[in-house]
C-alpha cells in the first residue's frame, strides 16, 4: 500500500480585536510558545509564531486532512482564553474576526520565516494595513476592502 506525502506551508495573519496594541512584549513570548503548542497538538508543524503589538503571524506546516479554518478557530479561542486566564490584561481579550491564510513553497520558507521574525523592525517602516494589503497583492489574493480588518490610524 502506498503512503501519502505532502509538504504544505501556510502563513496565518490575524489582528487583535479593535486593533488595540495589547500584545505586550513582556508576555507575548509566552503566547507565541502557547500557540506553537496548539499547532503541535493538532499534529502540525509550527515554524514560527511572532507578533507586533496588534497582530500576529504564524507559519506552520499544514496537514492536508485538517481545515485551516479549524486551526485558526482553535488558535484564536485557546489563545484568547490563555491571555484572559493569565490576566495579562485588565479587561477581556479577543481577536478580531477574520484572518489571512497564504500558502508558500518549500523554497519560500526561509524568506517568510525571516520576514515574520523581524516584525518589530518591519513595522517601524510600514503599518499593519500597508503590510497586509501588500501580502494580499503579492499572493494574488482577490479581496473586498469592505471585508478586511477594522483599520485604525497607526501613525
Amino acid at each position: 500500500m502506498a503512503d501519502t506525502y505532502s509538504q504544505l506551508y501556510v502563513q496565518i495573519v490575524f489582528a487583535v480585536k479593535g486593533r488595540e496594541n495589547f500584545l505586550n512584549p513582556a508576555w507575548r513570548g509566552e503566547l507565541h510558545k502557547y500557540i506553537g503548542g496548539i499547532i503541535l497538538g493538532k499534529k502540525q508543524k509550527p515554524f514560527i509564531v511572532n507578533s507586533a503589538l496588534n497582530h500576529i503571524h504564524i507559519l506552520y506546516g499544514y496537514r492536508p486532512g485538517d481545515r485551516i479554518s479549524d486551526t485558526v478557530r482553535d488558535i484564536k479561542n485557546n489563545s484568547s482564553n490563555f491571555i484572559n486566564d493569565k490576566k495579562f490584561l485588565r479587561g477581556r481579550f479577543s481577536w478580531q474576526e477574520g484572518y489571512g491564510a497564504f500558502s508558500y513553497s518549500y523554497s519560500d520558507i526561509d524568506r517568510v520565516y525571516q520576514y515574520i521574525a523581524n516584525q518589530e523592525e518591519h513595522h517601524k517602516k510600514k503599518t499593519f494595513k500597508e503590510e497586509y494589503l501588500e501580502i494580499l497583492k503579492q499572493n494574488g489574493t482577490e479581496y473586498n476592502e469592505g471585508y478586511l480588518f477594522d483599520w485604525h490610524d497607526e501613525r
